[in-house]
């Protein structure tokens, strides 16, 4: 593998340098004096915002963008076979590096790399612990897979020896990281388009923790399925956190106020230590908040910038985000919950929040996905008093026909008559103008573009 040698910046050319983790790292070489430029299809706010501080961006992808100068080459998974620049790197025999390579040899490069692992919760997580790291004035380095206010996008560049960013299992490309600290917050079925089932994907969390030094920490939640077989035989610190008493972070006398925002006791070795507010919403960031605490009671952090760091630490953009409300006096949110352990948990949060009746706006994420968990999409949506599925986001895969938006509807109504399926975002749009009512509560869910129907919804 081409290693970079951080001393001596050279030219990094990035394929798909618009992407929210890729647009990241660029970012971060371009601090570190890096030349940096790359492709994309369009212009975006990301690039436009790269380009501002120095990048060249083609927006295309032909093979006259591959110029002799580059040194390196950083791609990600989505890149074609067939793509055409990435032909013409391999004739020029340019190193090449995948995305989740980049960020190993970065990470490498602070004392404290912290990476935060799970099947969900990863953004709103990492979000908790910046906004900890910050309180605390470690001027942290950040990655993470969402827009946060805090830091002005999804990249901050620090100068200290903290680094904290998300590590996503798909392909297993959190294996390629060099973390001192890893949470692991929850292991679930899901990229069934690249993993054979549950016991390849937990094979692959356990592969990534096996990853920490001796002195380095597993914080990990011992309430999951899999929590023994995942921490056996590792020599690194471990810790466990979680709802059930045998957890060494646990979180107790859990209230919720009126906008569906926690109070909870930690105890920590079953002895009160003190009381947690979370301005995010829902049981599952109670969980999520209890590992944020034990990596930052592992790092010194003062108790006082935890508190202070978790009660400012809305969420990121996308999740549970509030965006406003409609004429005629409904609430809209906006989650990007595509998974059924993701869409229960929002819900359930939702339901804490002042409503006369639920409605959720779903686009399904991907046809693997949507096939292999039908049961339990349906599931988790039933709960709803109103569901409408817009089609399938296709995101990297294409439509084979089999399965569809359609089936998931009849699915969900054989439960529990409530949902609707709509074949353009405009009839959406058309429906819920006419049959949401004053005091409703609107979601609209999915990792694909479903959020541009509540932005429309609520223009004055």
């Amino acid at each position: 593998m081409y290693t970079i040698d951080f001393s001596k910046p050279c030219h990094v050319y990035f394929m798909g340098i618009g992407g929210i983790s890729m647009s990241g790292l660029a970012e971060i070489l371009i601090d570190a004096n890096f030349k940096v430029s790359g492709s994309d299809i369009k212009e975006t706010d990301i690039t436009a915002s790269l380009v501002a501080k120095g990048a060249h961006i083609n927006y295309s992808q032909i093979a006259s963008n591959i110029g002799n100068d580059i040194d390196l080459v950083v791609y990600t998974a989505a890149i074609n076979k067939a793509n055409e620049e990435l032909l013409e790197v391999q004739a020029k025999n340019i190193p090449m590096l995948s995305r989740a390579q980049l960020l190993g040899q970065i990470m490498s490069n602070y004392k404290y790399g912290i990476a935060i692992s799970g099947t969900h919760g990863k953004t709103t997580t990492t979000s908790m612990m910046t906004h900890v790291l910050l309180q605390a004035d470690t001027d942290p380095t950040v990655s993470i897979g969402g827009m946060l206010d805090v830091i002005g996008g999804n990249i901050r560049v620090g100068n200290s020896d903290y680094f904290v960013t998300e590590a996503c299992e798909y392909t297993n490309s959190f294996h390629e990281f060099n973390p001192y600290v890893s949470v692991i917050l929850n292991v679930d079925e899901d990229h069934l388009d690249f993993f054979s089932g549950i016991d390849e994907i937990v094979e692959s969390f356990k592969t990534f923790a096996t990853k920490l030094p001796n002195d380095g920490l597993l914080v990990i939640n011992g309430d999951m399925e899999h929590y023994g077989k995942i921490i056996d035989g590792l020599n690194c610190n471990i810790v466990s956190f979680g709802l059930n008493d045998n957890n060494k972070y646990q979180a107790k006398n859990i209230s919720f106020n009126e906008n569906g925002q926690p109070t909870y006791t930690l105890y920590v070795d079953g002895e009160e230590k003190y009381v947690v507010k979370l301005s995010s919403t829902g049981i599952h960031n109670v969980v999520n908040s209890l590992s944020v605490i034990a990596v930052s009671d592992f790092l010194g952090i003062d108790s006082k910038h935890i508190l202070n760091g978790l009660i400012s630490c809305t969420s990121a953009k996308r999740r549970f985000e509030k965006k406003g409300v409609t004429e005629n006096g409904v609430l809209v949110l906006d989650d990007y919950a595509h998974h059924p352990t993701e869409i229960s948990a929002t819900l359930a949060a939702a339901k804490n929040t002042p409503h006369n009746e639920l409605w959720c706006i779903f686009q399904p994420h991907t046809y693997t996905r949507t096939y292999a968990l039908l049961d339990d999409f349906a599931k988790a949506l039933s709960v709803c008093d109103h569901v409408i599925l817009a089609d399938i986001y296709a995101a990297r895969e294409k439509d084979t026909g089999m399965i569809s938006s359609k089936d998931l509807c009849d699915k969900i109504n054989a439960i529990n008559n409530v949902a609707v399926y709509i074949d353009s975002f405009d009839g959406i749009k058309e429906f819920v103008q006419k049959n949401c009512k004053k005091n409703d509560l609107l979601i609209t869910m999915g990792a694909g573009n479903v959020d541009t129907i509540g932005n429309e919804l609520i223009k004055k």
